[in-house]
């Protein structure tokens, strides 16, 4: 692993509020194949990211240890037609249901539950 700071962080603003949201780029990992580096907030929740020879797991499994480590995962679309997945914090829903709100963005399906996912699996194979 290899971790290159941005000193001082490139800054730029991002979203469609009425306040955008000033964001700062802090630096660069580089991951070898078969590394992970974990990411953890204030209150604990933690967020992995492994690099494989193919490309990375974006997120530990959705509805094992992500949600054992205080994360939820959502696939959500934006105003302009794109789609992300996020991770939110067990116990901010309120926040994160605000966010949506200040930037038109809507939930396309909880990715967090197993019979949820199974239900989406079940609509995308007949």
């Amino acid at each position: 692993m290899k971790f290159t700071p941005i000193d001082p962080p490139r800054e730029f603003e991002t979203g469609f509020a009425s306040c955008p949201v000033v964001m700062r780029d802090c630096g660069r990992l580089v991951l070898e194949p078969d590394e992970q580096v974990t990411l953890v907030t204030p209150s604990g929740a933690e967020y992995d990211v492994a690099r494989k020879a193919w490309g990375f797991y974006a997120t530990p499994s959705l509805n094992g240890r992500l949600s054992q480590f205080g994360l939820r995962g959502v696939l959500v679309k934006n105003r302009i037609g794109r789609y992300f997945i996020l991770l939110v914090e067990t116990e901010r829903e309120d926040d994160f249901e605000e966010y949506l709100a200040a930037e038109g963005i809507t939930i396309v399906w909880w990715l967090d539950r197993t019979e949820e996912l199974e239900r989406l699996e079940k609509k995308l194979n007949g």
